[in-house]
């Protein structure tokens, strides 16, 4: 029964998360709430895991968290459901796409498309800004210096600061390959334990 339920709510994903790996987030979120299957902090991982490794953000997190739910089967499971309806959907439309190709009402439905797929973006954008910078559980203490004390993750702005105003401010870094930033953020969060 879980191979079908990952199934399905990949298939979900891959079928409405229009506009790249990113915008499978918010639905991963809802995924995360409606079974349990993994907390946010995991899914902040997966999101780290994900952009580090090669391929597609989307299919890696499908991967991810079929593998952590149902081990290599339910990775399996989870991967097709998330390209399977990519998969139907070029097999329905491309005999016929070219017959569309210029129809204005073609060219409106994928300029729609377009809002749908950057709102997506933004909001796992925020999503992802929300479980690195804040920590939810904080809003249960008591009194004002608490509740400030505790709300931020402090190491996390504090890293984010940094890493803004090295690449923004010194030229040299500017010119540096991104895998630097990854490995140096790596040491950083094992170092002060992220």
């Amino acid at each position: 029964m879980i191979f079908l339920r990952l199934f399905w709510e990949f298939f979900k994903t891959g079928l409405f998360a229009v506009g790249g790996g990113l915008a499978t987030l918010p639905f991963l979120y809802d995924i995360s709430t409606r079974t349990g299957w993994y907390t946010q902090a995991q899914l902040a991982d997966m999101i780290a895991v994900s952009e580090s490794t090669p391929g597609a953000i989307g299919v890696n997190m499908a991967t991810y968290v079929g593998f952590t739910t149902a081990g290599i089967p339910g990775a399996v499971v989870a991967t097709l459901g998330l390209v399977c309806p990519s998969i139907i959907i070029i097999i329905l439309i491309a005999r016929v796409l070219k017959q569309f190709r210029n129809n204005k009402t073609v060219d409106a439905a994928f300029y729609g498309l377009r809002a749908c797929s950057i709102a997506l973006i933004a909001s796992a954008g925020l999503l992802v800004a929300r479980i690195t910078f804040l920590n939810p559980g904080a809003l249960q203490l008591e009194g004002a210096a608490a509740v400030l004390k505790g709300l931020l993750n402090w190491k996390a702005v504090a890293l984010a600061a940094v890493l803004l105003a090295a690449t923004r401010g010194i030229k040299p870094l500017k010119k540096l390959h991104p895998i630097v930033f990854i490995a140096a953020s790596a040491v950083i969060g094992i170092l002060f334990s992220f």
